[in-house]
C-alpha cells in the first residue's frame, strides 16, 4: 500500500490541501452524473422545453410584454435557471443520501479529506452539472427562440452562486435525510414553492405589495432574476442587493454544511 501511496501521492498535501484527492472526488461526482446523462442533463432540458410549449399554447396570443420583452423570452430564461438551481440541488443531495444508504459514505469519511475538501468538492461537482445544463439550454434554446446572452460577465456570477447555494443546500439535506421519501419532503415543501414563488413565470411586480416584499427576501427570485437580467436586461430587483444577498447566503450554507460534516451529523454513530 506504501508503494501504491507513494506513486500516486495519495494523502499528499501542498499548501495544506489535497489536491489529488480532491481532484479525484470531483472526478467520481462528475461521472456519477454523466454516466445517465439522459436523466441528468437531457432529461431538464426537455423539461424545460416542455414548459415553454405548454404554457406559450395556454396563453396563445393573450401573452403580453413583460420587463419591455416578449413573455416567450421572459420566461426562457426562467426555466433555464429553475432547472440549473433543482439539478444542483438534486446532485449533492442524492450523492450524500446514496451513500449513507449503500454505505459508501463511511469511504468518503475515511479518505485522505478534510471536511472542507468534501464539502467543497461535491458542491463543485453541482456547479459543473448546472454549467453544462446552463449552456446546452442556452444553445437550444437559443437555436428555436433566438435568445441570447447580453451580459456573460453576470451569468457566470449568477450560475456559480446559484448552483453554490443549492449544491450546499442539497448536502445538508442529503445529510439530514434518512430515506428518499425524507428527501421527497424537502423538494415538494421547500426547494419548489421557493422556485415558483421566484418570479419564473411572471414578474413580482404584479404581486400584491406584501408578496412582493416576501419575494425580494427568496433567494430564488434573486437567482432567477439575475439570471434573467444577462439575457434581456432588465429586472424587477437589485443586482447589487441580489450578488451581495446570495454572497451572504453562500457563506452560510456552506459553512453549515461544513459544520454539519466535521461533526459527523447522522453519518456517525
Amino acid at each position: 500500500m506504501s508503494e501504491l501511496e507513494n506513486k500516486y501521492q495519495i494523502g499528499v498535501r501542498r499548501f495544506n490541501i489535497n489536491w489529488i484527492g480532491i481532484g479525484s472526488l470531483i472526478l467520481k461526482e462528475n461521472l456519477r452524473y454523466l454516466s445517465v446523462a439522459g436523466q441528468t442533463i437531457i432529461g431538464p432540458i426537455i423539461t424545460s422545453i416542455l414548459f415553454l410549449v405548454v404554457i406559450s399554447m395556454a396563453l396563445g396570443d393573450e401573452r403580453s410584454n413583460v420587463l419591455g420583452v416578449e413573455f416567450i423570452s421572459f420566461l426562457a430564461p426562467g426555466l433555464i435557471a429553475m432547472q440549473i438551481i433543482s439539478q444542483a440541488f438534486a446532485h449533492s443531495s442524492s450523492s450524500i443520501l446514496m451513500g449513507k444508504i449503500m454505505g459508501n459514505i463511511f469511504d468518503l469519511i475515511g479518505a485522505p479529506l478534510s471536511p472542507a475538501e468534501v464539502t467543497l468538492s461535491i458542491i463543485s461537482a453541482s456547479i459543473s452539472r448546472g454549467i453544462i445544463i446552463c449552456f446546452l439550454s442556452i444553445i437550444t434554446f437559443s437555436f428555436f427562440l433566438g435568445i441570447e446572452v447580453k451580459n456573460f460577465y453576470l451569468l457566470v456570477v449568477y450560475l456559480f452562486l446559484s448552483t453554490f447555494i443549492l449544491g450546499a443546500v442539497g448536502f445538508i439535506a442529503g445529510l439530514w435525510a434518512e430515506k428518499f421519501d425524507n428527501m421527497a419532503t424537502i423538494t415538494n415543501f421547500i426547494i419548489m414553492p421557493l422556485s415558483f414563488l421566484s418570479g419564473t413565470f411572471y414578474s413580482v411586480e404584479r404581486l400584491p405589495e406584501f408578496l412582493k416584499i416576501l419575494s425580494f427576501y427568496n433567494p430564488f427570485f434573486h437567482m432567477i432574476d439575475g439570471f434573467r437580467y444577462a439575457f434581456i436586461l432588465n429586472l424587477d430587483g437589485s443586482i447589487k442587493f441580489g450578488i451581495t444577498y446570495l454572497a451572504f447566503i453562500a457563506i452560510i450554507v456552506w459553512f453549515i454544511s461544513y459544520i454539519l460534516y466535521k461533526k459527523g451529523y447522522k453519518i456517525k454513530s
